[in-house]
């Protein structure tokens, strides 16, 4: 869908330049074609793509069978635009900040500002704008402690791009960090408690996908083209210690998720679906019956990155994996029947 999005801005933009030469109007041309290939750059570098991960402010309300009533599902949107408006703000930060090392890049090179595309200072505009708008919308319209989480997110990210990636394994605790904040924030904007087992999932997934990412990208070095080209810890990452990492950090997931199944359970089930199952199946934990989905889930990721030798881009993945979306979506079917159909049977 946010890969439709871009093309179709492509479009537009080609098409509105077509027009503008049937007319003749050279001028008119140039003009259109700077706008939209301006909007289509802003976009590129807001990475649409990346506002996957704040589907995180969903959880705490969902897990809780409360995520349909109308004010906190309206909360809940809200704080998944501003966490997206400050993703992406921080993106914008993260690219001007790199864009000298990204022209030495045999990809990120085509990246909107190391590319010029998008000139520097109108990028600082769009990051200025994306930040103060998601302070004042989320202080006026959600809250005082979720506006503090939101300040708290951006700096993480900001020293995050100038400072803290290039510490080893404190890097993917602060990738880990990052989640915690977006599930916490979802929380505080629907103004429900958070399990601690869901925290502890959530930072067990969390790790995965960050040392995941830089086992992939470990990869790349054996590229002579981009050796000396990745991130500066990956030379100080040893394949044992990110092997032994993503390990534990599978089992933490997988454990931690279960138990958190366990606890969370709805205890009763609908009156019709009672006369039906044995005594036995009245009050089950309905949850764990997720469990195998979440651990194919986590050992296909495992195939991705050390089989297909992908993964760098979890975010990539989970859209070009069939097998891992797939087990995504059936988890997301399974997860939304359980709370929210279960007990209305």
């Amino acid at each position: 869908m946010i890969a439709d999005t871009l093309t179709f801005l492509r479009f537009l933009y080609n098409a509105a330049v077509h027009k503008s030469k049937l007319r003749g109007n050279k001028k008119n041309s140039n003009i259109n074609k700077k706008v939209f290939n301006l909007i289509y750059q802003i976009v590129r570098t807001a990475r649409p793509r990346q506002w996957l991960k704040n589907l995180s402010v969903f959880a705490a309300p969902t897990f809780l069978g409360v995520l349909f009533d109308p004010i906190t599902l309206v909360l809940s949107i809200k704080a998944f635009l501003v966490f997206c408006a400050i993703s992406s703000g921080a993106y914008f930060v993260n690219d001007i900040k790199d864009a000298e090392r990204d022209r030495n890049h045999p990809i990120k090179r085509n990246r909107a500002i190391a590319s010029g595309k998008l000139p520097v200072w109108l990028a600082w505009i769009a990051a200025l704008i994306l930040f103060v708008f998601s302070f004042v919308y989320g202080y006026l319209f959600i809250g005082t402690f979720f506006t503090a989480a939101a300040v708290f997110f951006v700096v993480l990210q900001i020293s995050y791009s100038f400072y803290l990636r290039n510490v080893i394994i404190l890097d993917a605790l602060l990738v880990a960090t990052a989640f915690i904040v977006r599930v916490f924030a979802g929380g505080i904007a629907a103004e429900v408690s958070i399990s601690s087992w869901l925290i502890l999932a959530t930072i067990g997934l969390s790790l995965l996908l960050a040392f995941g990412k830089r086992r992939s990208e470990k990869t790349l070095m054996e590229n002579p083209d981009l050796k000396g080209q990745t991130r500066k810890t990956l030379r100080y990452y040893p394949d044992t210690l990110l092997d032994s990492m993503i390990s534990m950090s599978s089992a933490f997931c997988i454990i931690s998720y279960s138990l958190f199944t366990f606890q969370t359970s709805p205890q009763t089930i609908g009156t019709g679906l009672a006369t039906i199952l044995p005594s036995i199946l009245r009050s089950p934990k309905w949850l764990m019956l997720t469990i195998p989905i979440v651990i194919y889930g986590v050992a296909r990721y495992l195939f991705v990155i050390y089989e297909k030798k992908e993964g760098e881009s979890p975010e990539r993945v989970l859209l070009s994996d069939t097998p891992l979306l797939s087990a995504v979506l059936l988890w997301l079917v399974a997860i939304l029947a359980i709370r929210f159909l279960l007990p209305a049977f």
